[in-house]
């Protein structure tokens, strides 16, 4: 009797290990991508493309000649989510080389080399610029739950938050190299620093640094998928990161000189989009999760 009442009791135990394992929510997943579409080449140094729900529609930043800086020729497109490109230049003027996209309140958030412009949606004017005064060069742009906006800038190791009364730094680390992409989701906030090659999950409140992954040299852009994250690399990949920081290359399009700069994710259409700057397209991928 002994011997089986033990007996017994490994092997409910060992049951309940097994449906633990089996229905843990942060078990790893397996995500492969499928080419569906691509625009023709007609944008103008795709840097960053974001899709906006409530008007179906993904907004495109065209740097247009990047080395040429502050020359006033950067614009906004805008790309059909089955393709095609409805405006290569939605909106012109005002911007320089502009960069990453943020979106709150019917309010598209530009960053442009050292200012944040802001776009209204519905009439396609520009309402408002923000000057960061000692910017370098803002990269990418996040918005949280809150509808605070967050800017990094690559080339001062920051970044700011853009407010009512302009800017402020929210976060600067002397061991930061080239922050880049930013991610708030969840009430949490995650950043790549792009020439350290390391992934960052920050600590809002204390503004701690948690380290997820490393081996991530040319970060740029960041999307949750599920519990894990797909990080683009500017110089042509598309990485598979888990939420324990185990890396998976997905798709590397270097070979074939095209890059992968500010990505998006679309959840409920499992459609991953990719501006391929030089390459002057979009390229829409399904990702397949298993």
């Amino acid at each position: 009797m002994k011997g089986k009442s033990i007996s017994g009791k490994y092997l409910f135990y060992g049951m309940l290990v097994g449906a633990a394992q089996f229905w843990n929510p942060a078990a790893a997943q397996s995500i492969s991508l499928e080419k569906k579409w691509e625009t023709v080449a007609s944008l103008k140094e795709p840097e960053s493309v974001l899709y906006d729900r409530a008007n179906n529609v993904v907004y495109v930043s065209n740097i247009n000649n990047p080395p040429a800086g502050k020359d006033g020729n950067g614009s906004v497109g805008r790309v059909s989510l089955t393709g095609e490109v409805t405006d290569v230049e939605w909106v012109v003027g005002g911007m320089d080389a502009p960069k990453g996209l943020g979106l709150t309140k019917g309010l598209l958030y530009v960053a442009d080399l050292t200012k944040v412009v802001v776009i209204d949606v519905k009439t396609g004017k520009i309402v408002r610029t923000v000057e960061v005064p000692d910017a370098g060069m803002l990269n990418d742009i996040t918005v949280d739950s809150k509808g605070v906006v967050y800017v990094s800038d690559s080339n001062k190791k920051r970044v700011y938050v853009i407010n009512a009364g302009g800017s402020e730094v929210w976060l600067e680390k002397d061991h930061f190299l080239k922050p880049n992409g930013l991610l708030a989701h969840k009430d949490k906030f995650y950043m790549i620093d792009m020439n350290a090659g390391i992934f960052y999950e920050v600590n809002k409140k204390t503004k701690e640094l948690r380290t997820i992954a490393e081996g991530l040299v040319g970060g740029d852009g960041i999307v949750p998928v599920g519990n894990d994250f797909i990080i683009s690399n500017w110089n042509g990949e598309l990485n598979h990161v888990s939420a324990k920081g185990e890396i998976k290359k997905l798709i590397d399009t270097k070979a074939e000189k095209i890059n992968a700069a500010d990505i998006d994710y679309i959840p409920e259409k499992k459609l991953l989009l990719v501006p391929t700057f030089f390459a002057n397209k979009v390229v829409a991928y399904e990702v397949k999760i298993n």
